[in-house]
Order: C-alpha cells, then structure tokens, then sequence
C-alpha cells in the first residue's frame, strides 16, 4: 500500500469537483449581481442626466467617482481579502452594493446620486478579487487560467442583464421600483453565497492574524514582482476602452452620435457581453498553453480596438451599422483581454498573497477608465455645451479620441515590465514554473 506524503495537503474536496464548482458558481451569482450594478449607469446615463439636471461632466462623475472608489480600495480589499477570506468580503460586498441601489433609486440631487454610487463602488471592489482567489485554490493550477476566463464572461451576464432587462424596466416601470428590484437581488444571492461558499479546500491552512506590518511587507513583496506590474498594466491598457464603451459612453455614442435606436443599440451592447462569452474560453486556453505568449496576445487585441476605432473616427459622417459591428466584437475583446493580467500576476506570486497581487493588478484597469471617462465628459461639454440633447457625430469624434493618450501611456508602460518580466523568467527555473502553471519560488534576499 502506497502512503501518502508527508507534504500533501489535507483537502475538504476534491480540487476542481462538484464541491468546487458549487462554491464558484455561488461566489460568480455574486460577481454577475456587481457587474449588473456596474453596468447599470451605462443604459439610464441619459435618464440620468435629465433625472438629475446635469451636464456630460456631472455625468461622467457618477462612474468616476464609483470605478475611483472601486480603484482606491483594491488593494486594501486585497490585503483584507489574505486575512479574512472570500466569504466574510462577499458578504460585505453584496450587502453594501444593495445598500447603493436603493439610495440611487430615491435619489433626486445629483449630491444623493453621487453618495449612491459610492457604495456601489466600494461594494463592487470587494466581489471580483474574492471570485478570483476562489478559483485560484479551488482549481488546479493547470485549469486556473481557463477557469479565471470563465469567471470573467460569466460576469458578463450581468453586463446582458443591464443592456437588455434593465433598460426595458426603466421605461416601463420606472426609475424607483427598477432599481428597488435590483437592490433586492442582493439580499437573495448574498444568503446563497453565505451558505455556500467555503474561503480553502485546504485543512491544514492557518489563517494568520496579519498585523499591519506584515500586510506592509506583503504588498512590498507582490509589487517588486514585474510579473505583477505587467498584469496591472496590461489589465490597465486592454480593459478601458471596453468599460468606457459599457458604463457610460457607448449608448449615447450610438444614439446620439450615430443615430441608431436604443434597441438597436441594446442589441449591440448585448453583443459585446456575447463576444466576452465566446471569446473568454478560448483566451484562456490559448495562455494555459502558451503562457510565455501572453503579453504578446494583449497587445494584438489593443492594437485591434485602435484599428478598429481609427476607422470609425475618421469615416466621413455616420459609420454603416456593420462597422459598428464589428467596433462592439473588437471593443468587447478587451475584457477577457484584462483578465490575462491576473493569470500574469497568479504566475509570479505565491497562493497567499493571490488576494494582493489580485487587488493589485485589478487597479490597472478602472484607473485607466476613470481617466478615460472624465476626459471625454470634459471634451462633450466643450464641444456640446447644451448636453445631451446637442451631441452629434463630430462631437463624440472629439470625445473619443480622449481614448488613443490612454492607449499610447498603457502600451508604453506594458513594453517596459514585458522586458522586466522577459529577463526573470530567464532566470533560474521560472520558465519550468511558468509552463507548469504554478508561481515560481523567489530567491530569498539577503
């Protein structure tokens, strides 16, 4: 009879079983509900604004001020999230995002408004890494980056969820009892989660109580790893124009700027979250395989979305719908494009400290669509200074090409941690540990 090792761990279940994608599949119910709530600005922005009485800026302050306070709080969410566990952050994350969607369903100023989307944002910022670390000591390692894909378009439901349901419910029922409803959705799934969801399969692990000070030198260690930094700004330049596209900027870009009805426009939103779905298995298989190619698949979906837009932008008048098309297929890629840089991350950091690099590197792409959003707010009220009701084609021309500075930083930073991250794997055995799937060992310092 064969023993078994002294150094294999104890498990609660089978990784990868039934067990394991029971607990995934409640903590993604979770992960679908943020996303609906992210999104859900995107298909009211001009509801919103004549709601509130306020101008293109004022607007794009709603979704700065909620993906800033998401921003802010990864990396201590992310440091909290090593201490405490997925559960007990769900949790806390379900119950503040459903405290933010009742307010904004009562809010009648633009100060109410701004307080809602606050908590909506710090609720959010604590669902995606949870999910994320769920799956990292779930899954063998050798099926994380296929399942961190599947994570990442299975949120994307909530994206149909908002393009489709939530637009027809705010015109047939109203701004209130929409988003009540959707306020209430979160106590339902965050029981669910409660009683499902269990933080390790692993029975020997110890939950350290973490001071500050080793937090601190947790997160000194995660940063110093260029592998962390090319996942942030990857993360940062392939996701943007995606989240700028869904939260805000692309209903009104359609209907406003190329004239097409808002079910048309629905259609087309809803066939990004469709693209993200068929798209995010394949990436993923694609980097479990060749993981040392990663960087080089990012940058080929960047520079597809450039393309794409620089053709829509210079064509003479409106666009024809099938370049708009093919501007949501191309513009939608960036999403599981960003999820590439947790695999990045994953790879050059220890299971522990999964939570930080994660908080970390989830920071690279709401930054980028903070800066994004803000700044073609500003150019709309220079160039439409009468809102909404004045924007035309010329006037998102202007705005969107806000998009190609952000775009020109990102790729800059990404080709420097590229060659960072090149010269570390040639190093020692990493390249064995990066084709195995698993985090390469540092070389104590001294």
């Amino acid at each position: 009879m064969t023993s078994t090792p002294a150094s294999a761990p104890r498990l609660l279940a089978p990784l990868g079983g039934r067990r394991a994608w029971a607990i995934w599949t409640a903590a993604v119910a979770v992960y679908v509900l943020a996303v609906f709530h992210r999104t859900s600005l995107g298909v009211a922005g001009i509801m919103a604004a004549e709601r509130f009485g306020i101008s293109s800026s004022q607007l794009a302050t709603f979704a700065m001020v909620q993906l800033l306070v998401y921003a802010a709080m990864q990396v201590p969410v992310g440091a909290a999230l090593d201490q405490y566990g997925s559960r007990i952050l769900l949790a806390a994350g379900a119950l503040t995002m459903t405290a933010g969607q009742a307010a904004f369903a009562f809010a009648h100023t633009f100060a109410a408004g701004l307080g809602a989307r606050v908590l909506v944002g710090m609720g959010d910022a604590m669902i995606f890494v949870c999910v994320l670390r769920i799956a990292a000591l779930w899954f063998p390692p050798m099926r994380a980056p296929l399942v961190t894909q599947i994570t990442g378009f299975a949120g994307q439901i909530g994206a149909l969820l908002a393009a489709g349901p939530l637009a027809a419910a705010l015109h047939s029922v109203g701004w209130e009892t929409t988003y009540l409803v959707a306020a209430g959705l979160g106590i339902v799934l965050g029981l669910v989660m409660w009683f499902v969801v269990v933080d390790s399969p692993n029975l020997d692990e110890e939950r350290d109580a973490v001071r500050l000070r080793a937090v601190t030198r947790a997160l000194g260690e995660v940063w110093r790893e260029p592998g962390t930094k090319l996942g942030l700004w990857s993360h940062f330049t392939s996701q943007f124009a995606m989240n700028v596209f869904v939260l805000l900027w692309g209903f009104p870009f359609l209907t406003k700027g190329q004239g097409l009805s808002e079910a048309t426009a629905s259609t087309l939103l809803s066939l990004m979250v469709a693209t993200i779905i068929v798209a995010s298995p394949m990436l993923g298989m694609f980097t479990a395989r060749r993981p040392h190619r990663r960087s080089v698949a990012v940058m080929v979906l960047i520079g597809a979305a450039i393309t794409l837009w620089t053709v829509v932008l210079v064509w003479p008048g409106r666009a024809p719908l099938w370049l708009l098309v093919l501007l949501c297929i191309v513009v939608a890629l960036g999403g599981p494009g960003s999820m590439v840089g947790f695999d990045m991350a994953r790879s050059f950091n220890a299971p522990t400290r999964l939570g930080s690099a994660n908080g970390i590197v989830n920071v690279g792409g709401y930054v980028a669509s903070v800066t994004c959003i803000v700044g073609i707010g500003i150019v709309l009220d220079h160039v439409a200074p009468g809102g909404p009701a004045t924007y035309d084609v010329d006037s998102f021309r202007a705005a969107m090409s806000v998009q190609y500075l952000v775009w020109a930083f990102g790729l800059a930073m990404m080709w420097h941690y590229r060659r960072r991250t090149h010269d570390v794997v040639l190093t020692d055995d990493a390249y064995t540990h990066l084709r195995a799937g698993v985090p390469r060992k540092r070389r104590e310092r001294d």
